[in-house]
């Protein structure tokens, strides 16, 4: 339980000018490593013709480059960090576990057993390898779906175990349930079916259409929304639901806003982008340490910065610049996210005052 002083800091702590110093230095970071991802690539481009690729439609092979390729792939990492970010704020927020994460209690596996029913399950002459028009609502829905189920057991079975490495364990157990589910539906699917799955499992942040896109920023811009929506509700459930309830938060409402948040944001980068590790975890501890601060008025829009940074840098670290080869993006997530998940364990007697 906290103290009526931590209470206090809670609550009150505001936008101070080092807060404000903090947030301008992140915004402008974020900026240039937009810029950088868009730059810094295995074709080198000098400034002056991606400039004039961005504000004239030539038509030359560097607009080409840049509109359909670079910038699309650079907004895709932005949008995918922030929706991490979000989602693993409020999971470790609303089960006070400092280890909870879209990846680690089964939330992503959830949802791409959702994206493997459509995928695997649905007739291929209705949903083709791009999964166009409506079929990119019907894959997305099924994610929010599959992420949503899997919230709702974590939840219950977290309202009768307080133990964290007790559910920990139990989300590494949902998500080898989900792939054994998954090995059956492959098992049992089609050539055509089980191509079009193998590529999605590949992830990329890169092989989006413009239509995938545009309902992932779509997507993503509701859950920000509904996590803005939800501060102050993120702030009660942090100091407990009993405090939360004694100064008139109607827990189950809440619980199903922010479900409804997290299955969103969450669901949305699976559907498109495959399995991201590690994001959702590491960047609200990292959001954390810059602040000095538990209050979600600072770190919802903390996380969305710092996450679209991580993104971005590991979108650029991905590209080898200057080479042919491109990593798998979530190789250099889990290499970023794991220094940071051992340190939050090393530091445990910590995080245990801020949950």
């Amino acid at each position: 339980m906290k103290t009526e002083t931590q209470i206090s800091d809670i609550n009150s702590a505001k936008f101070t000018k080092q807060t404000k110093l903090f947030f301008i230095l992140l915004i402008i970071l974020l900026i240039i490593v937009f810029i950088m991802d868009i730059f810094l690539r295995s074709v080198n481009l000098k400034s002056g013709e991606v400039l004039k690729a961005l504000f004239n439609n030539s038509g030359s092979e560097v607009h080409t480059i840049i509109m359909k390729f670079r910038l699309p792939k650079a907004i895709t990492a932005l949008v995918v960090g922030i929706a991490l970010s979000l989602s693993g704020l409020q999971m470790q927020t609303v089960f006070r576990n400092p280890m909870a994460g879209p990846d680690v209690l089964g939330v992503s596996s959830g949802a791409s057993l959702g994206v493997a029913i459509v995928i695997l399950g649905v007739p291929a002459g209705f949903i083709s390898g791009n999964l166009q028009n409506i079929g990119n609502w019907v894959l997305v829905s099924s994610a929010w779906i599959g992420a949503g189920a899997v919230m709702l057991l974590i939840m219950f079975v977290s309202s009768r175990i307080r133990n964290i490495m007790t559910i920990l364990i139990l989300g590494i157990m949902l998500a080898s349930g989900i792939s054994a589910i998954v090995s059956i539906l492959q098992y049992f699917s089609n050539e055509t079916m089980l191509k079009a799955y193998v590529i999605w499992t590949l992830g990329s942040l890169g092989n989006l259409t413009a239509g995938q896109l545009k309902i992932l920023i779509y997507s993503v811009s509701a859950g920000i929304l509904l996590s803005i929506v939800s501060v102050k509700m993120l702030n009660a459930l942090l100091l407990g639901e009993n405090y939360a309830a004694s100064i008139g938060l109607k827990i189950k409402r809440s619980r199903i806003l922010i479900f409804a948040c997290t299955s969103i944001l969450a669901g949305s980068v699976t559907a498109f982008c495959g399995p991201i590790g590690f994001i959702g975890i590491a960047v609200p501890h990292i959001a954390r340490n810059i602040f000095k601060t538990s209050n979600h008025l600072i770190l919802v829009p903390g996380s969305i910065i710092v996450g679209g940074i991580i993104m971005l840098v590991s979108d650029i670290i991905s590209q080898l610049p200057g080479s042919e080869n491109v990593l798998p993006i979530n190789s250099v997530t889990s290499l970023i996210g794991i220094p940071v998940v051992i340190w939050v364990i090393l530091r445990n007697k910590r995080n245990s005052e801020l949950f």
